[in-house]
């Protein structure tokens, strides 16, 4: 007893020590396995790895941290959306438009969190080196939980509006979901190496904040502050994840000159698909926020010209150049979410959210913010279409667009030095015509044809007739394509999609709010005001676009 007694207690480890323990510490060498049996993709991809001890995590963050972090994180998070929830914050964002860009999210942006998840669990099991196989274990941790947090947070929104309680239906089958779902594929089907280059460094390092930043300030500029809680409670997460990237690029330029051309392509590759991916953000932040922070232009000088610059001109040491596109990115800025947003409106029928025209106010906002495009080339666009829908023939496109083989955005992009002329590019490959959006995705495709020869574009598989629900007759009389093709992609057609004005969500929120549903829309009447009370049947967390009918 005197023994134990005088006993010291034990040292404690320093944080250097403990993170060596908790990861390099868990590592072994195969004794009975080959090690390339093991870690089986590891070198088909080309890329030379000589001591991956060389690999530096400058987080060092230990597991049993983690989790501490994170919880208090999710303790914050939880509060802020519990009191969001009691105090029906849904109906204190500035009007019903912005709820449809919440759709947006929930259908395309919440099931990458899920997908990314999904592939960094691949690259905890891939990768031989103990240290980024604990990093990509925690970035799929983080990733599954940015996923569950969205969920959470904008399924109050789901009890209240339509097109959001189907997203993981419609994500696998919406025509416009699978442009976000084609770039996680075509990710999550390529080698660990180019996995990590496209999602951590093209995407998150280079691309990502446009998403955290910009459009997250416009969510509690909105008074939405359920969705920037999740967002801001990401962007330490995030910051992780930035540092993985430019690590992972520093760690492969080091180990062996023969990576750069590989890792230079990529970064060309992955920074143009990740680009054409935010073209989704840029409608979004240019036209679906009823109150602006920034235009899409402004944001990109920020987060790419100037953050991305610096970052290329830090890694020109290692013989890496910027992205071989990212010049026609710069000339097509002050275009693309005019662009984006055309095509929607035009096909308004046929996405799970509701659309509508700029008022003066807005299109004047965007006169200011395009100085040198918008009065030019869609201000007369815009007020023609303002006169049709006044005379009672709305503008809508009658057939499906031509689809990009690589990107799947339909072949809406005009050339980057000539904003009237359609951008359309083809290659042969095996006898048949290809079609592609612009150069850098006919780059893509040329590159690796035989991989994007096989891409499901929804437009080719609704007119073979492959986007049908098994109850459906097409010999029936009566017989509508377009109608049971949206049913096939979970869209419920006159409800999910169309015009805003006269919308089930538009109809309910002047009855629940006594505020007009657009804030550019004018008064509206006593009735509408005099209607201030919330239907209980739409607080039935089921189908809420039922109840939203029913309410209506």
């Amino acid at each position: 007893m005197a023994a134990e007694g005088n006993a010291k207690p034990a040292k404690k480890l320093s944080l250097k020590e403990n993170y060596a323990l908790l990861t390099r510490g868990l590592g072994w060498e195969p004794s009975y396995e080959k090690h390339e049996e093991i870690f089986r993709n590891i070198s088909f991809e080309g890329i030379k790895i000589h001591d991956w001890e060389k690999w530096e995590d400058p987080f060092r963050l230990t597991m049993d941290a983690y989790w501490k972090y994170q919880g208090e994180k999710e303790r914050k998070l939880y509060a802020i959306v519990d009191a969001f929830q009691q105090n029906n914050g849904q109906f204190n964002v500035t009007d019903a438009r912005y709820v449809q860009a919440l759709k947006i999210f929930i259908n395309g942006i919440t099931e990458l969190e899920y997908d990314s998840h999904r592939g960094f669990n691949m690259l905890a099991r891939e990768f031989p080196g103990v240290g980024p196989r604990i990093a990509a274990q925690m970035q799929s941790l983080d990733e599954l939980r940015h996923a569950t947090t969205q969920i959470h947070t904008i399924s109050q929104y789901a009890k209240y509006f339509t097109g959001m309680n189907e997203f993981p239906y419609q994500f696998d089958r919406a025509w416009y979901l699978s442009i976000p779902k084609s770039f996680f594929e075509d990710a999550v089907t390529s080698g660990p190496f180019e996995f990590i280059v496209a999602i951590s460094f093209a995407f998150e390092y280079v691309l990502t904040n446009l998403a955290f930043m910009p459009w997250m300030s416009g969510a509690a500029f909105n008074g939405d502050m359920a969705t920037v809680s999740f967002g801001f409670s990401a962007q330490s997460d995030e910051a992780r994840h930035m540092t993985l990237g430019i690590e992972v690029i520093k760690f492969l330029l080091e180990q062996d000159p023969a990576n750069v051309p590989l890792v230079q392509k990529w970064i060309d590759k992955w920074f143009w698909r990740g680009y054409r991916l935010l073209s989704l953000l840029a409608t979004m932040m240019d036209y679906m926020l009823p109150k602006r922070v920034m235009a899409w232009n402004e944001a990109w000088e920020i987060y790419y010209e100037q953050n991305g610059g610096a970052l290329f001109a830090d890694l020109a040491r290692y013989g890496i150049k910027p992205p071989k596109r990212a010049p026609e990115t710069i000339a097509e800025k002050g275009h693309v979410a005019h662009q984006m947003w055309s095509v929607f409106y035009a096909n308004r029928d046929a996405v799970g959210f509701q659309m509508w025209l700029p008022s003066d106010e807005e299109m004047d906002w965007m006169s200011e913010k395009y100085p040198d495009t918008f009065d030019k080339y869609y201000r007369p666009r815009y007020e023609y279409w303002r006169e049709m829908e006044k005379a009672g023939t709305p503008f809508k496109n009658t057939t499906l667009p031509q689809l990009c083989q690589v990107c799947q955005w339909p072949c809406l992009f005009t050339e980057p030095d000539d904003p009237t002329t359609l951008s359309l590019r083809e290659t042969e490959y095996k006898g048949e015509t290809f079609h592609m959006c612009s150069d850098g995705c006919k780059d893509i495709f040329d590159d690796t044809p035989e991989k994007f020869v096989h891409a499901w574009l929804p437009v080719h598989q609704i007119y073979q007739g492959n986007c049908f629900l098994p109850d459906v007759d097409p010999t029936a009389p009566g017989f509508n394509p377009m109608y049971e093709a949206l049913r096939y992609m979970g869209i419920k057609p006159g409800v999910d999609g169309g015009d805003f004005k006269g919308s089930a969500d538009a109809t309910n929120w002047e009855k629940w709010t006594s505020r007009p549903a657009n804030i550019h829309e004018g008064a509206y009447t006593d009735a509408v005001r005099a209607s201030n009370k919330i239907p209980d049947a739409v607080r039935d967390t089921g189908s809420q676009s039922d109840a939203a009918r029913k309410a209506s």
